[in-house]
């Protein structure tokens, strides 16, 4: 009889004990569920920066794992049906398409976007492509890199008059360029093409043209992304071969905690260049390079910073160099429909021994600024009209290599529907 009070009392101390500690979890079951969440919305868009990569592969195997986490989360849903039946998976694409009409209720632009998908077939993959023609007319005040001062500085106090072909030559020009990609793969490997012209209206002597061919394909390990690229191209001056250059590339985007929209890349490179009109001039350069990217609808802003080196194949007149380079870059639309993109380089090379024993006693060292405005207005779909400011400060240790430049080009650019 004496024991009944106590059980009672054991009772609400039990009772009382349960729901402090139900009232302790829910803050770290709330927690888990937010973390969870988050790590969805962080799949997410991952896999929408897969496809816009055109990593479609990768993309389909990261919405896989969102459907299986949310089933509710809709746009997975949706972007998965759009990627299988891009990669030609006809059957799946269609078993996601009835799933999401009978489970989501999905308004009338969702349904006419999936009519759309079907009426256009998903029976085989459909590689991209895309281009561009630019045709300009510019004006180049220093055609020739004229040097700006015209008196040589050889030292001991005594300066030599330059002759005129030395110093800095206005000319006009007019530009053509093409440029053509296309997907090689359904995960994102392409190949492109590129060509460019530049003619002079007197100084035919230093017209270019350049012709180049790459490769590039992505990768994923995990967060981790890899775009792997080759390249080679020729480069004529004055109607004469000049210049082969052959380069291999790596870039890495590392998967720091960074703000939503922002990405850090780490890019390495090396780069072969050979001079068919001049002796003692080839070289190899390696580059390492970080970069910061924040990008959103309407805006675009990068900032990198690279350690370059490049070793002279041959005796070259200064012999191995090193260098830096920083870069910004931001581009966002402007008053009435003009896009504009703003970019600044400096970049510094040192040499390593006298650039000319006996004549030039120094070792060369370069300072390069270029600033570059590009304003472009958008006609319609497939046609821009684009005008181009670039300024462009050569400062050196040796006065015969200093020189200023700038040049102003307008021209209209159509791109492939």
């Amino acid at each position: 009889m004496t024991t009944r009070p106590f059980a009672g009392i054991r009772h609400a101390v039990l009772t009382l004990a349960a729901v402090l500690a139900a009232a302790l979890a829910l803050p770290a079951m709330a927690q888990t569920a937010a973390e969870q969440s988050a790590e969805i919305e962080l799949m997410y868009r991952d896999a929408l920066r897969s496809i816009a990569e055109g990593r479609n592969s990768d993309a389909s195997d990261t919405l896989r794992r969102v459907v299986d986490k949310e089933p509710l989360h809709a746009g997975a849903w949706l972007d998965l049906a759009l990627v299988q039946c891009g990669l030609g998976h006809e059957d799946e694409a269609e078993r996601l398409f009835r799933a999401i009409e009978q489970r989501f209720d999905p308004p009338p632009g969702i349904l006419q976007l999936i009519g759309e998908a079907r009426a256009k077939g998903c029976d085989r993959w459909q590689p991209r492509s895309s281009g561009s023609i630019q045709f300009g007319r510019g004006i180049d005040q220093n055609v020739n890199q004229g040097t700006s001062n015209p008196l040589y500085d050889a030292g001991d106090g005594v300066e030599l008059p330059l002759l005129p072909d030395f110093l800095p030559q206005h000319d006009q020009y007019s530009m053509l360029s093409l440029d053509y990609m296309r997907d090689l793969t359904p995960n994102g490997a392409m190949g492109f093409v590129q060509l460019q012209g530049r003619r002079n209206d007197t100084m035919r002597d230093y017209d270019s043209n350049a012709l180049f061919l790459g490769a590039e394909t992505p990768w994923r390990m995990g967060r981790w992304t890899l775009r792997a690229s080759a390249l080679g191209g020729v480069v004529t001056l004055g109607g004469k071969s000049y210049q082969r250059v052959g380069q291999l590339q790596a870039q890495v985007g590392v998967p720091l905690p960074l703000p939503p929209k922002y990405r850090f890349t780490v890019l390495g490179g090396v780069t072969r260049a050979n001079y068919l009109t001049l002796a003692n001039f080839d070289g190899m350069t390696t580059e390492l390079r970080g970069q910061l990217v924040h990008r959103d609808d309407n805006h675009y802003f990068s900032a990198s910073f690279a350690f370059s080196n490049d070793h002279a194949l041959d005796a070259r007149p200064g012999g191995n160099r090193h260098g830096n380079t920083a870069t910004i870059l931001w581009r966002q639309p402007l008053a009435a429909g003009i896009n504009g993109e703003f970019a600044y380089t400096r970049q510094q090379w040192r040499g390593s021994t006298a650039y000319a024993p006996g004549l030039i006693n120094i070792a060369r060292d370069q300072r390069t600024q270029i600033a570059r405005a590009t304003f472009s207005y958008p006609v319609n779909r497939n046609n821009n009209v684009l005008l181009e400011l670039r300024k462009t400060h050569n400062e050196e240790n040796i006065s015969l290599f200093q020189y200023h430049s700038g040049q102003m080009q307008l021209s209209w650019q159509w791109l492939t529907p």
